[in-house]
């Protein structure tokens, strides 16, 4: 990913199988960077803003945000809008990655301020194909680096 320093990517994915498909297809890809992987919106909250388990850990700058909407806790609409509404993370770049492709939603979305929406589709070779070819998107991608 085009950055001057290495892009860590936080999945949030409650899915332990969409979370292991993702990352093997980004790998296929050649998407080499760190992947750190949260299982609710509220942990994914704590990572970005330093609470709770990570309390005391230093943020992680670059990061891009692959995220489900159909999260435990706190759902992804959720975590968007907080990640969004706040000047430490509002510039990091959030892809959406879902199963919900319901226009209504991709709208609300893209209102809350996601950069990319991804409807992961349910046929598992369709899926693994477009996690391939976002890794190639990931590949080419400039990232800011929050600063």
């Amino acid at each position: 990913m085009g950055s001057g320093q290495e892009v860590k990517i936080l999945l949030v994915e409650d899915d332990p199988g969409h979370a292991r498909l993702i990352e093997k297809n980004l790998r296929r890809s050649n998407i080499t960077n760190e992947i750190i992987t949260v299982s609710d919106g509220q942990r994914a909250l704590d990572y970005l803003f330093g609470e709770g388990d990570y309390v005391g850990k230093e943020r992680p700058a670059p990061l891009l945000v692959l995220l489900d909407l159909n999260l435990p806790v706190l759902d992804g609409y959720q975590v968007l809008q907080c990640m969004k509404a706040d000047e430490r993370t509002r510039h990091i770049p959030v892809i959406i990655l879902t199963t919900t492709d319901d226009t209504r939603e991709v709208s609300r979305c893209y209102g809350l301020g996601c950069n990319v929406y991804i409807t992961k589709p349910v046929d598992y070779n369709q899926f693994c194909e477009a996690i391939c070819k976002l890794g190639l998107f990931l590949s080419v991608v400039a990232i800011p680096d929050g600063e």
